[in-house]
């Protein structure tokens, strides 16, 4: 039996800026210990969300070590480590471990792109060469490429890899991959707005950006469907759809960074060439905000 991540619901963690963009690890030490007192079951470092493309190596590797001394053990810290090198993301990978890391997400090749065969050429080579759990993330939308269900049956195969997080939209290709893999392959929700119709297909939670202002919420949502209360995290989830959708009205993570500072979450900007969002996207995320009660600074 595979070592299981976790269930319920990670946070896709923001990374927190300065105004001058330096990464602000005071503030991070304070976000870990904010979402882990808001019951998140995992937290996921330096993703998407946490702004990896544009953190140089040596802040990469600091990112995940204060957030490993932050967190205390007490939930999972998953270090985004996947690139589209397979030598670097080894390195990567075996640096953010002697940190403290628990587990790993790795993202398929981007730009240079690959095959459905290099794609298991990649994550066997990688595997092979690593201690901890690794978590694919398939997101076509930003990398151009698709791990299919027969690609996921066999680098299921892999003592190593453990689960997916999902966020290429397609509930059918998904159903597959679980009659493929069973129970080799955990799936996670890659898309907020697909935590409960993931989870129906036999997914075991969601690694979130909504979680970064509504832990609690996320984590109940997901609570009460592992629970057998299906129905209300059905209404848990209709409900937050508006915020959800608002979460994606310009590239992630601009908007939840924005929704942080409008709550007075001290997110700060983005990084270059991320941009602010426009005053009519900010009317917007301020709607919703107030929609689900939440306190404008």
């Amino acid at each position: 039996m595979k070592k299981r991540v976790f269930e319920g619901v990670a946070t896709a963690l923001i990374t927190p800026m300065n105004d001058d963009t330096t990464v602000n690890y005071k503030r991070l030490e304070s976000l870990v210990d904010e979402q882990i007192k808001g019951g998140v079951d995992a937290l996921v470092i330096c993703g998407t969300t946490g702004e990896k493309s544009t953190l140089r190596y040596d802040e990469h590797l600091k990112v995940i070590e204060v957030s490993v001394k932050a967190a205390k053990k007490r939930v999972p810290i998953i270090a985004g480590t996947g690139s589209n090198d397979t030598v670097y993301s080894v390195e990567l990978c075996n640096d953010a471990e002697k940190v403290g890391a628990d587990a790993f997400l790795m993202v398929t090749p981007y730009y240079n792109k690959t095959s459905q065969n290099g794609l298991i050429a990649h994550y066997n080579y990688i595997a092979d060469r690593v201690n901890k759990p690794i978590i694919l993330y398939n997101v076509p939308s930003r990398t151009g490429v698709q791990i299919k269900p027969d690609t996921y049956k066999e680098l299921s195969k892999h003592q190593n890899i453990v689960a997916v997080k999902e966020a290429n939209g397609d509930l059918s290709s998904i159903a597959e991959t679980k009659y493929l893999c069973g129970d080799d392959l955990d799936i996670y929700s890659g898309n907020d707005d697909q935590t409960v119709p993931i989870m129906s297909l036999g997914g075991i939670g969601v690694i979130s950006v909504l979680s970064n202002i509504m832990p609690k919420y996320m984590h109940e949502l997901t609570t009460n469907y592992l629970t057998g209360d299906k129905e209300k995290a059905t209404e848990m989830q209709i409900k937050a759809n508006g915020i959800m959708n608002a979460m994606f009205c310009d590239v992630n993570p601009i908007p939840v960074k924005e929704a942080m500072n409008l709550l007075g979450m001290e997110a700060g900007p983005t990084r270059l060439p991320l941009y602010p969002v426009t005053a009519k996207n900010r009317e917007l995320i301020k709607q919703k905000l107030i929609e689900m009660g939440l306190k404008l600074k």
